[in-house]
């Protein structure tokens, strides 16, 4: 059954992002950039003021983003 909601990966997550969408790109991102249980996702010094703001807000708002944004959290803190 269709939605209409559009569906976002970990790739359109980093292409929205102005990153490089490659799943070899994605995991190198991940494995240098792990973050310690205190830092919130959109608090970390990797992001531009602007990729920061868009992570935050996709949480907030439960937005169509929030859910691929949960799984990039859950790998960078794992």
């Amino acid at each position: 059954m269709m939605t209409g909601e559009p569906v976002y990966s970990l790739e359109t997550l980093f292409e929205q992002l102005g990153m490089s969408g490659k799943s070899a790109d994605i995991e190198n991102f991940i494995l240098e950039n792990r973050l310690d249980d205190a830092t919130k996702l959109h608090e970390a010094d990797i992001w531009t003021p602007q990729q920061a703001a868009f992570l935050q807000k996709g949480l907030e708002n439960d937005a169509s983003w929030a859910e691929v944004i949960d799984e990039l959290n859950l790998r960078l803190h794992d």
